[in-house]
């Protein structure tokens, strides 16, 4: 028998691997002859070196539409659509790395679902042994130092790295707040992604907000932000943009959180809460000058500015 992550593939005595390029043998679960690991095998992880006919193989055997592995693979379903059609004739390697994890990877390990796509499963997860919901801050620090996740309410939810406009659009507000604190001689901290934020003071919630602000100095300890800041950003990515939206939206208010803000870099759009005075909140586009309520609208973030500085990035192909 032959292992892939969560899943188990049965091979005959002898068979060429649809997984690689060089042919190899097993018998009884071992090697016979030399193999050069293309995907997850024995945890080893490929190359991307598997040919368009070989996915399209997969795909079909699966039965997955370019919907589902445009879902999966966390990519633009019009790159899909032109891989599987043959309009590209020649994907980029981050491109055919996307579509082996989408095709030959047990969904669980990604914890995908249609309503929380980046919640983590412990069905795909040897360290997790829990039912979602029961994970505690114990369960946070004891996971692998390579793995980001947030922790919600009990719930591991997964975060990828960010994309570069993610970053620099991130940068420039901390940037911005820091400039007005450091001006003002104020007692604020800008604190951004990766920082742990003990939103509740519980042992079932841990976030890692894009940038914040806090101007409590008690609640900052050596580990972490121990309470609610005063001021969030989240910059929203496919990913992570119904979390952000509504669960995360729900926690800062419940939490204390005084304000609250979503970017979203692809429709160009701030949406701002003002969660201390419960007002409607308030969408501004990538051309204004968005106030910052907590320092009283003095603080000012021009996004105009912010969207010239990332133009470049805005006219960069789609990445295929």
């Amino acid at each position: 028998m032959f292992y892939y992550g969560a899943m188990r593939f049965s091979f005959w005595e002898t068979r060429k691997s649809i997984l690689s390029r060089e042919t190899f043998v097993v018998r009884n679960g071992k090697e016979i002859d030399k193999m050069e690991t293309k995907w997850y095998i024995n945890g080893k992880k490929g190359d991307g070196e598997m040919t368009v006919e070989e996915l399209k193989a997969r795909k079909k055997e699966l039965g997955y539409t370019n919907e589902t592995i445009a879902e999966l693979a966390n990519i633009p379903l019009s790159t899909v659509q032109k891989v599987f059609s043959g309009v590209t004739a020649a994907p980029r390697l981050a491109t055919m790395r996307a579509l082996e994890r989408a095709l030959f990877t047990d969904p669980t390990l990604y914890g995908t679902s249609k309503r929380w796509p980046d919640r983590v499963s412990e069905a795909g997860c040897a360290y997790l042994a829990k039912k979602p919901g029961d994970y505690t801050l114990t369960d946070y620090y004891a996971l692998p130092e390579e793995k980001r996740v947030e922790l919600i309410d009990g719930v591991f939810y997964e975060m990828l790295g960010p994309s570069t406009l993610h970053q620099m659009i991130s940068m420039e507000i901390a940037s911005v707040l820091k400039s007005y604190i450091h001006r003002k001689k104020g007692d604020c901290i800008v604190l951004t992604a990766p920082t742990d934020v003990q939103l509740d003071c519980d042992e079932k919630t841990i976030v890692e907000p894009d940038v914040l602000v806090l101007c409590d100095r008690r609640k900052l300890i050596l580990r972490c932000v121990y309470g609610a800041p005063d001021f969030i950003v989240e910059v929203l990515s496919k990913r992570t943009k119904k979390k952000d939206m509504t669960l995360k939206l729900h926690k800062y208010s419940a939490a204390g959180v005084r304000e609250y803000w979503l970017v979203d870099p692809a429709k160009e759009k701030v949406i701002v809460y003002d969660l201390e005075q419960e007002e409607l909140p308030v969408i501004y586009g990538f051309d204004a000058k968005v106030p910052v309520r907590i320092f009283g609208g003095e603080c000012e973030v021009d996004f105009a500015e912010i969207r010239e500085y990332c133009g470049f990035l805005y006219e960069l192909p789609e990445e295929e």
